[in-house]
């Protein structure tokens, strides 16, 4: 069983930036980490993936040259590195795994999911 959980949420200004983290346990080195987001009254949607055994990433394309996926295997921890955030980016943002198989955008590919860590954007 996976274990998934996210920090580095908060406030912002129209703009700014924030990292989010997102720690895992139990998971294999052949899975693939997704961040996906959650706005209120809305479905989890897709924002970035990174494979932990070749660093293979995926991302939507309103975030492309925005955001950053990356990974430090020896801490079993998922970075989103969220620049020139916009009002559109609030929402929740978690982090789920996909046992096995590289990224992919489908939330019901992923299996385990974090408890979330909240994003606003102010205008």
């Amino acid at each position: 069983q996976a274990r998934l959980v996210e920090f580095g949420g908060g406030l912002v200004q129209a703009g700014g930036s924030l990292t989010l983290s997102c720690e895992a346990s139990g998971v294999s080195f052949t899975s693939t980490m997704g961040w996906f987001r959650q706005a209120p009254g809305k479905e989890r949607t897709f924002v970035a993936a990174i494979r932990w055994m070749n660093g293979d990433t995926l991302y939507e394309d309103s975030v492309k040259g925005r955001f950053t996926i990356s990974r430090v295997n020896a801490k079993n921890t998922v970075y989103l590195h969220l620049n020139n955030l916009q009002p559109e980016d609030t929402g929740v943002y978690y982090c789920g795994v996909r046992k096995g198989g590289g990224p992919r955008m489908d939330a019901s590919d992923y299996t385990d999911w974090g408890q979330g860590t909240q994003v606003t954007v102010s205008s």
